[in-house]
């Protein structure tokens, strides 16, 4: 068994620089040691743990599955090293940086407020937000991610925001003319926008929610975007019909920019979900944020307005 009394922390420190490059050359020129002494470090950790770190193809340095398991650790734990070091030897108080991902929708539409709320509640903690449509969790390093995503059981600390619900809108003009019509009706008639999901078919939504209302249409028409908001605004703007989440954009509905013609909404079976390394759960800040999150969306939905009916 490998203990503390005897970790490889040079063999560490050279994987963690090749592994976060891809590179040896990269890796020897951060850490200003040659490319040979790298090299024969990495292959003692290998050694060590019996396992391959990185496979060396023709193009390039790819992680095997052992190599990324181990790399966001060692990142990690370098990272926290070096932050505690250097606040002591400054003698001062740490400026933390917390690493945060969101999807863009949930981050411009609702997400935006809470983070300047938290900045200034607690100014020494920066934030690093990055943000892309990509369904469960992004291939990058952080601390904490919001995901959109289906359950999934995987080694990840994983707090619920809520489920998505969504009910077909459009904006006012366009359901101003559907007065008598049935929902059948209304969808044959406009064009279906789409949000595209990652290993999906474009109309992944709308074939679910056509399925669940037990309607014939064709639902393979229509615009496709990668984001919420995206197809939301170009609904708003007076064209088409979008599946929109009923919690993200309850102020656009209260407001009248979205108009929810019809009294049918359903569960689409993916959620906004809360994500973070376990080894994290003792780090005050992660925990900090982790809180002040949970608790801000908890009070969005205890504000929104009325849910609709559900489907079946």
């Amino acid at each position: 068994m490998i203990n503390r009394r005897w970790l490889p922390l040079n063999a560490l420190r050279a994987y963690e620089a090749v592994g976060r490059n891809l590179s040896f050359t990269v890796g020897a020129q951060a850490l200003h040691v040659s490319q040979s002494a790298l090299s024969r470090h990495v292959i003692s950790l290998e050694e060590l743990l019996g396992k391959p770190l990185l496979e060396r193809r023709p193009h390039g340095l790819v992680l095997t599955e052992a190599g990324a398991i181990l790399l966001p650790v060692v990142c990690k734990a370098f990272d926290r090293i070096e932050q505690t070091l250097n606040l002591i030897h400054q003698g001062e108080r740490s400026t933390r940086t917390l690493r945060v991902h969101m999807p863009p929708s949930l981050l411009h539409h609702l997400a935006l407020p809470i983070l300047r709320d938290f900045r200034r509640e607690f100014p020494d903690i920066r934030i690093d937000v990055s943000s892309s449509h990509v369904t469960g969790l992004p291939s990058q390093d952080l601390d904490v991610a919001v995901v959109y995503d289906r359950p999934s059981v995987d080694d990840q600390v994983t707090d619920l925001l809520w489920m998505v619900r969504v009910t077909p809108v459009c904006s006012p003009e366009l359901a101003q003319g559907q007065a008598g019509k049935t929902l059948g009706e209304f969808l044959a008639q406009n064009e279906l926008l789409h949000v595209k999901l990652d290993n999906q078919p474009r109309d992944f939504l709308w074939t679910t929610f056509s399925r669940q209302c037990g309607l014939e249409i064709d639902t393979d028409r229509g615009l496709a975007f990668d984001t919420a908001m995206s197809a939301v605004q170009y609904a708003m703007s007076g064209d088409g019909v979008v599946l929109a989440d009923l919690d993200m954009f309850a102020g656009d509905i209260a407001a009248g920019r979205l108009v929810a013609p019809y009294d049918t909404a359903f569960e689409e079976g993916y959620g906004y979900y809360l994500k973070f390394h376990p080894e994290d759960l003792a780090d005050p800040v992660i925990a900090l944020f982790r809180t002040w999150m949970i608790a801000r969306f908890s009070a969005q939905q205890a504000v929104k307005p009325p849910a609709l009916a559900a489907v079946g």
